[in-house]
């Protein structure tokens, strides 16, 4: 079992029930060789760090991920529990906010693989795509002692193979809407005692996931397209009137259109902007309903936001919650920036894409388990902390107020290799004493290539 500091185990006690004795401590032993490994991730690179590239049972990690028993949807219901208890400790609401990647992967093997559009190679001009996997992540939005803005803590990630690999497998193929349906469902189990708030970009402006969420006492916020079908109430019906009741009242002029009229009710409203600033914006707003056909209309609000400045476009979202005011709207949309921000981070320090196994549930538990990761990291650092400040890295030519994950993970790797090496030396000497075997392990690291 590796060497860790108390307020660590602390955090990772919480995931003990999943897991049997056996498997629990090699658990420990890939979760300390992820957070400490630079590189890709993968279970061999581990067992370097962790100086287990000799041991004969070596296979014993391997199989934590392709065989043993073990479920990821009971170890997201566990994280997604400690976020919301730091949500409620930092009194800020149950914010979810749901986005989809890729993780680039080829390979006859892969089954579930997909050509999809790269949307971070592509440009509006010019679509690249590639092979790789889908994944829909969920993940709690939460204010940290160390930053300003709200951080996209991941607790709960999905595959969704592509249509192709469905058919191939006989499988009914579900769309990202589908998925996210399911996710909503079972993540309002879990918070039964509480209503909370999903937020996704345009992908997920859907009137049958409005539907599910209103149905699931969840508040949905998303970008909504300018042109969508939008209608007054029904007008009463008169009484003794034979026929079906209509759902719907007249068609209501586009988005597209009043975004352009300067008779309308316009009002400018300061909100939390991107890049944390504050900034002045005109807002119309109403209450209506929204129809796709095939389906019922869905009553919500939806928000104009034009810049009086003129620099940016149009844009408009909507929320189930019609008493949410305009504003707090656009600056709960606004909050889900992070989970780009998240993805960036996972895949340059956690090794996301690096991952080499053709196991099938290997392939389904890895990138969960990676982008989870990042938020027991996070939680490992306020228990560091206890209330104090997060030690930020600076430079002569690079100096920044915030945290950063960088910061983060370089704090609990600091931990984690003191209390490996550092333990038996006196905390009031400058020499510290490290063992032959000990040196060789850090000189180890840090001759190996990333």
């Amino acid at each position: 079992m590796p060497a860790l500091p108390e307020s660590l185990l602390a955090v990772l006690s919480f995931f003990t029930p999943l897991f049997s004795k056996p498997v629990w401590n090699h658990v420990l032993v890939l979760v300390t060789g992820a957070i400490l490994c630079q590189g890709p991730h993968t279970v061999a690179a581990i067992l370097r760090v962790m100086r287990l590239d000799t041991s004969p049972t070596y296979h014993k990690y391997h199989r934590v991920l392709s065989r043993d028993k073990w479920s990821g949807l009971q170890g997201a219901k566990v994280l997604f529990g400690l976020l919301v208890g730091l949500a409620i400790e930092m009194g800020a609401p149950v914010i979810v906010g749901v986005d989809e990647t890729i993780e680039r992967r080829k390979g006859k093997k892969i089954k579930a693989k997909g050509k999809y559009r790269d949307a971070v190679r592509s440009t509006q001009s010019v679509v690249v795509k590639c092979w790789g996997l889908k994944w829909i992540s969920l993940m709690a939005l939460v204010p940290l002692p160390w930053s300003q803005r709200y951080w996209a803590l991941p607790f709960l990630t999905l595959l969704a193979p592509s249509e192709k690999a469905n058919e191939k497998e006989g499988k009914t193929h579900k769309t990202t809407v589908e998925w996210t349906i399911i996710a909503v469902k079972v993540i309002s189990r879990w918070i039964s005692y509480s209503s909370w708030t999903l937020v996704g970009d345009g992908a997920y402006a859907s009137v049958v996931l409005a539907h599910s969420c209103i149905a699931n006492n969840v508040s949905q916020i998303s970008r909504m397209r300018l042109d969508a079908r939008l209608f007054d109430f029904p007008e009463p019906q008169p009484k003794g009137k034979r026929g079906r009741k209509p759902k719907k009242g007249k068609r209501l002029p586009k988005l597209s259109e009043l975004s352009k009229d300067p008779k309308q009710a316009w009002q400018d409203v300061e909100v939390a902007w991107y890049g944390g600033i504050r900034k002045v914006v005109s807002l119309l707003s109403g209450v209506c309903l929204w129809h796709t056909n095939g389906q019922d209309p869905v009553c919500i609000r939806w928000v104009l936001v034009v810049d009086p400045e003129g620099k940016d476009k149009a844009e408009a979202f909507f929320s189930t919650d019609i008493n949410l005011s305009p504003g707090r709207i656009v600056e709960i949309f606004v909050l889900r920036w992070n989970v780009e921000v998240t993805f960036e981070e996972v895949r340059r320090h956690l090794g996301v894409e690096t991952q080499r196994q053709w196991s099938e549930l290997s392939i389904a538990r890895t990138t969960p388990a990676l982008m989870g990761l990042f938020s027991i990291i996070c939680l490992m650092a306020l228990q560091l902390l206890d209330k104090g400040t997060l030690p930020i890295r600076q430079a002569a030519w690079y100096t920044k107020e915030e945290g950063t994950f960088s910061d983060v993970l370089a704090f609990v790797r600091r931990a984690i290799w003191g209390e490996k090496y550092l333990n038996s030396s006196s905390s009031g000497n400058d020499l510290l004493k490290l063992s032959r075997c000990e040196m060789e392990a850090l000189l180890d690291r840090l001759a190996s290539a990333a």
